[in-house]
């Protein structure tokens, strides 16, 4: 195994770790940073196996404390920096860390490396938080120590290479992929907040090979004038991994169409790591729609709501079963898990797999609306929204309605205003059945979705029409 720890002085001192905007840390840069950060948080009492929860933005630093976490023998727990002082007291106040590390906390650059990391692999190597759809917070805490085996693969990430991971590291997704590229020695560029002209100027310039995004991000690169998409030499760029929320199947299919189906994959997972679902383009076109089959010996079943497997091409609830057996990849702090007596998990997906143990996703269950009866899953609708060319995000979810029990609500980024609810309803007609309308729509200037592509349905909404 060789540790995360090692990492910052594994590696050529003069290699390129990290590109971030004009700042461009090496190996030799990180080595020195993690070691002050091991030695100031170990000064203030973190130990072996500690929860040590931190916000900073994108960027070097961000990385060089993770390392300094590992290399005090302890686990990084990365919050959003743009949480309120009330929803990060909530998390703080259930994961109770040993530490919680503000923005404006930290060391003083010294350029002393001095410090010996401790030696310990901390138990875990990640404690990401979630909301859920609840608002609800908890910690998963993953079962995997802080280290890897020589020769894991994670989806694809190249070793000795350069990657694009545009998205917030706070996120699970964004922060596995930068971790691991550096564990492979991969040079891993970040921004600080995603541009999609700026993502392929920087694919271009830095010779990046792989990315990762959400398919928000894949909406608006697709979104810029096709001259502006094909001025950048994007040559070098080998593959592209969608994750962590629906891919609306037109957008697929545009993108194959100017990448090629070998560019694109997805994987499906969720930071619990009951199972990882993978999908290549050319693959995808056989079954469009499907998340892919389970990979690395983990098993998916559908189950319905007396706990009965459900047969192929019938909905249901998705549970998993990992590799390495029931309760094997995490630990909830906050929550319970949702589990059959025979252990196996669902965090709340609803699907059905085909004849070939492909799965193929509608929504999750807590997001479900109920309209009049009808069921109706909101990813099918945003999908359907996103093909309006002045909409540049959304998201839908139910209102309650006193006389339909929920009515359809649309929270939409336009590009030129607002739309009429006639007018919306007329462009989805050849797209959706009418009871699947938004009846209900709110405008904003800003994007719906973040950066990782998700959106806190929880909160208060702007002003609906």
């Amino acid at each position: 195994m060789k540790p995360l720890a090692d990492v910052p002085s594994t590696f050529p001192p003069d290699r390129t770790a990290l590109v971030h905007g004009e700042a461009r840390c090496s190996f030799g840069d990180l080595d020195r940073r993690s070691s002050e950060w091991a030695a100031w948080l170990t000064a203030r009492g973190v130990a072996h196996d500690d929860l040590v929860a931190f916000s900073r933005p994108n960027g070097p630093e961000f990385i060089a404390l993770a390392f300094g976490i590992y290399r005090a023998g302890a686990t990084p727990s990365p919050l959003s920096g743009k949480l309120t002082d009330y929803e990060r007291e909530a998390i703080v106040a259930v994961m109770q860390p040993s530490l919680f590390v503000g923005p404006d906390d930290g060391p003083a650059t010294s350029g002393d490396a001095s410090y010996r990391p401790s030696g310990h692999i901390a138990a875990s190597w990640k404690a990401c938080t979630s909301g859920g759809s609840t608002g609800v917070p908890k910690v998963i805490v993953d079962a995997r120590p802080a280290g890897f085996a020589d020769g894991t693969e994670f989806i694809a990430i190249p070793a000795d290479s350069v990657v694009l991971v545009p998205g917030p590291l706070y996120h699970n997704a964004p922060f596995s992929a930068a971790i691991f590229a550096l564990w492979r020695g991969s040079t891993v560029v970040t921004m600080p907040r995603f541009d999609a002209a700026e993502a392929l100027a920087l694919i271009a310039h830095e010779r990046a090979t792989w990315a990762m995004m959400v398919p928000t991000m894949l909406h608006r690169i697709m979104a810029l004038d096709s001259n502006e998409r094909d001025a950048a030499d994007l040559s070098c760029w080998q593959t592209v991994v969608h994750t962590a929320a629906p891919m609306p199947a037109w957008l697929k299919h545009s993108w194959i169409e100017w990448c090629g189906a070998d560019h694109i994959w997805e994987v499906y997972g969720a930071t619990e790591g009951i199972v990882r679902c993978w999908i290549g383009g050319r693959e995808w076109l056989e079954r469009p729609g499907s998340v892919g089959r389970p990979i690395g010996g983990g098993l998916v079943r559908i189950l319905d709501a007396q706990g009965n497997d459900c047969p192929p091409g019938t909905e249901g609830e998705v549970f998993a079963m990992p590799p390495t057996g029931p309760a094997s990849t995490y630990r909830y702090i906050g929550a319970e898990r949702r589990a059959t007596p025979d252990g196996w998990e669902s965090v709340g997906d609803i699907g059905w797999l085909d004849d070939g143990g492909y799965l193929y996703l509608s929504d999750r269950r807590t997001d479900l609306i109920i309209c009049g009866g009808v069921n109706i899953w909101p990813a099918e609708v945003e999908a359907a929204l996103l093909r309006h060319p002045t909409i540049a995000s959304c998201a839908v979810m139910g209102r309650p309605d006193p006389e339909l029990g929920q009515i359809v609500h649309a929270q939409i980024e336009s590009r030129t205003g607002a739309l009429t609810l006639a007018d919306l309803s007329s462009f989805l007609s050849p797209w959706l059945a009418k009871q699947k309308h938004p009846r209900s729509l709110a405008f904003q200037t800003e994007p719906v979705r973040d950066d990782a592509g998700k959106v806190r349905k929880s909160r208060p909404l702007s002003d609906p029409s």
